[in-house]
């Protein structure tokens, strides 16, 4: 049986309760703060994503009539996708922490009559599926904000026939990504980190260790990089900051704060200015394993 659990509920975190984040308070900040995102998110991330998603399709090659769990499925950026490549004849189960990501995913299904892709909101790292096995199951860029992703990578498993695999992509090694500085600017703000673990499974070889100790065999992982073009500084400011993983933090600042915070990134994010617009450097890494 599928169930869906959790109740709704409106939060307002203070800046102390950040400070003394705790595993189940991750979530909800990441919960919360993704429903404030889920309106700006395709149209700051979509095209950045694409190589990403394109990688992880790649490597999952799914084919006709197969069955597939996505978890942090978003707006349904991959899943629309993977729907296509399984087939009416396939099924595509879809989860995301976010109830407006969800929602926004159900809408699109519907326009498009999409009859073998559900979507429900679930903690990625305890879903409420047992009797259901998947022959795949994918994950873009989402890993990177479970508290943990050991947990969330042996569901995956747990949920997979034998021989079924899993893949995920995630951002790669802070280093690497020129955008990374958006993340130590809100921190300064609310005394906290918003995102601790971020850059955790980028960096060596960790993905591939995590995968390993969740029960996976035969791993394999590609890194590679990209550039993340903004048009403008508007939509370089509304990628960081109200359509990304800090948009809880960012709502709650003043116009001042707001204006601080601008100027900051936007001089983190100086040298990869191209005309009027940016190039951002930005690193990816993907990852498949077979049960």
């Amino acid at each position: 049986m599928i169930t869906l659990t959790g109740p709704h509920t409106d939060s307002i975190l203070t800046t102390q309760i950040l400070k003394n984040m705790e595993p189940r308070l991750q979530l909800r900040v990441q919960r919360y703060g993704w429903d404030k995102a889920a309106q700006f998110y395709e149209t700051c991330w979509k095209k950045q994503l694409k190589p990403a998603q394109d990688k992880l399709l790649e490597m999952t090659d799914l084919q006709p009539g197969e069955s597939v769990l996505e978890t942090s499925c978003g707006t349904g950026l991959a899943t629309f996708r993977a729907a296509e490549q399984v087939g009416p004849e396939g099924t595509i189960v879809a989860t995301d922490l976010s109830q407006e990501m969800v929602n926004m995913a159900m809408e699109e299904a519907e326009k498009h009559n999409l009859t073998n892709t559900y979507f429900l909101r679930m903690d990625a790292q305890q879903l409420e599926i047992d009797d259901f096995h998947f022959d795949a199951a994918i994950c873009c860029l989402g890993l990177m904000y479970f508290p943990s992703p050991l947990k969330g990578l042996k569901e995956m498993h747990r949920l997979l026939k034998p021989g079924g695999r899993a893949t995920v992509s995630i951002w790669g090694e802070r280093k690497n990504c020129g955008w990374a500085e958006v993340f130590p600017i809100v921190d300064r703000q609310v005394a906290s980190d918003v995102c601790p673990l971020f850059f955790q499974q980028g960096t060596g070889n960790a993905l591939q260790y995590t995968f390993q100790e969740a029960g996976f065999n035969d791993v394999e992982v590609e890194r590679f990089k990209v550039n993340l073009n903004y048009p403008d500084s508007e939509t370089a400011l509304m990628a960081a900051f109200a359509g990304g993983p800090v948009a809880l933090a960012y709502e709650k600042f003043d116009g001042d704060t707001v204006e601080t915070v601008h100027r900051e990134y936007l001089e983190s994010i100086r040298p990869y200015r191209n005309g009027d617009g940016f190039e951002i450097p930005g690193e990816f890494v993907v990852a498949k394993g077979v049960k």
